[in-house]
């Protein structure tokens, strides 16, 4: 019987401002990777501009088999991967997705750290999203959500119209 072959997504940790090139670098050696780019309204002196800037400072995600971790880390910019636990932090094809599907949404997003204990665990218990576990921690006002990714220890926030979403 044939081993089933199982790639994961993993978080690299780059030299910082380096995510671009890291992913660049992953793609053209046949790696899978994503680096969720954030786009941002920047005001120079005679103009607003929107740029793409990596949601994630110093993070780009791959998703890789155990052989070709080593790969990976020979990549120039790669620091090392992010550990969680004491082994490589291991990122659900959901929340990629997810990621993906909330800068598709919004612009502007924002990121910010949270402190988790390895049992810490939430579950909405108000809200549209009521029994929700993981992913909303809160709804705050008219126009904020809060969107966890547990496996990094992040929260994306971002605003948006309470009209624009509907009750599954």
């Amino acid at each position: 019987m044939m081993e089933q072959i199982t790639k994961k997504w993993l978080v690299v940790y780059t030299k910082p401002r380096w995510e671009k090139k890291v992913h660049t670098a992953l793609l053209k050696k046949g790696i899978e990777a994503y680096c969720p780019l954030n786009k941002v309204r920047r005001k120079w002196s005679d103009r607003m501009k929107t740029i793409e800037e990596p949601l994630f400072k110093s993070y780009v995600f791959v998703k890789v088999e155990v052989k070709e971790m080593t790969d990976v880390r020979f990549v120039d910019g790669v620091l090392n991967y992010v550990y969680w636990n004491g082994k490589p932090a291991i990122v659900r094809e959901e929340e990629i997705v997810e990621i993906k599907k909330f800068l598709s949404e919004y612009e502007d997003v924002e990121v910010s750290s949270i402190e988790l204990k390895p049992a810490d665990a939430v579950v909405l218990n108000t809200g549209v999203m009521m029994g929700a576990t993981g992913r909303v921690l809160r709804v705050m006002g008219n126009n904020t959500v809060e969107v966890r990714i547990d496996s990094l220890g992040f929260i994306l926030t971002a605003k948006f119209d309470k009209k624009t979403v509907s009750k599954v």
